[in-house]
């Protein structure tokens, strides 16, 4: 499940209410929603039936709990989920650190380490490339890591890194498949959050829970 803008503000900063907050992400998905402190790298924690999040670090989550909800939120990075027909889960934070730290080779090893066989994706709306100006030499290290895809121009014509370029040559690498790809820009659509384009504060999530 993603939520956008109009879902309003459901990440773990938000000024809301407990009571309110929660109400609003059981709305979007309900039962127990579990989250780490994302950090922007490629830390995975794979999670027990009923183990707890709380101030645990990293940017992507791995169960084999039918029907727990685990979340990431983001305002311009990528949120991906992952599905297995084995009932194992995940999801993940996609930065273009974490990207490069390798979230998501780590989370589909770890997925398979479950034993997860066909895993299936689903990603959410990120920065685009046209939004997204972006160093040289960081651009290299994309670049050499996920071949030419990854390198675009911004709208003025400047250097830039396309993150769904990227995610989408890593999933296809690990010989995981894309069923759904909200391919949209959160800088230029107001649907997301943008801290990039707006400096929002609030987050939008994705959602992922197997099947009971």
């Amino acid at each position: 499940m993603l939520s956008g803008v109009s879902d309003g503000d459901v990440g773990p900063r938000s000024p809301l209410p407990v009571d309110v907050l929660e109400a609003r992400r059981q709305s979007i998905a309900p039962g127990r929603w579990r989250w780490l402190s994302q950090s922007h790298g490629g830390g995975v924690v794979l999670l027990g039936p009923e183990e707890p999040c709380s101030g645990r670090e990293g940017d992507a989550l791995v169960t084999t709990m039918p029907g727990a909800p685990v979340a990431v939120f983001a305002a311009d990075c990528a949120l991906v989920g992952l599905a297995s027909p084995q009932g194992v889960v995940g999801a993940a934070h996609v930065g273009w650190r974490g990207l490069l730290a390798g979230v998501l080779e780590a989370t589909v090893t770890t997925m398979r380490s479950k034993r997860a066989t066909e895993i299936a994706a689903v990603l959410g709306a990120c920065i685009g490339p046209e939004c997204y100006e972006f160093s040289e030499s960081d651009l290299e290290l994309l670049e050499a890591r996920y071949g030419p895809s990854v390198r675009s121009k911004t709208t003025e014509d400047r250097p830039a890194l396309d993150l769904r370029a990227g995610v989408l040559r890593a999933l296809e690498a690990l010989s995981v498949s894309i069923s759904s790809d909200e391919a949209r820009c959160t800088a230029c659509d107001p649907s997301w959050f943008s801290w990039r384009a707006r400096k929002d504060t609030g987050r939008h999530c994705l959602v992922v829970t197997g099947e009971r």
